[in-house]
């Protein structure tokens, strides 16, 4: 097989195993508690300043960002088990 054609298909797959994409969700995880807790402390500055605007966007980016952090935890779960499925089946052929 030729080289470009190997790292062609590498940058079309990033994640080469179920384990990967697993272990991409777990970095993902955390850098979202970071953000949170950044928007948190922006959110406690606007609330403080009584910039209601700013304090509104704060709380929907805060929204957002707990319905990606369900989305991603859910994710990293059915990686989980997929991984442990496909070592059923090969310990089981």
């Amino acid at each position: 097989m030729c080289v470009n054609k190997v790292m062609a298909d590498a940058s079309e797959q990033p994640f080469h195993s179920i384990e990967s994409a697993h272990e991409f969700m777990v970095v993902l995880e955390n850098v979202i508690v970071d953000a949170q807790g950044e928007l948190q402390s922006m959110l406690d500055d606007a609330n403080n300043a009584s910039d209601e605007r700013r304090s509104e966007a704060l709380r929907l980016a805060l929204f957002k960002i707990s319905q990606l952090d369900a989305h991603t935890r859910k994710s990293r779960r059915i990686l989980n088990d997929l991984g442990l499925i496909r070592s059923l089946l090969v310990r089981g052929s």
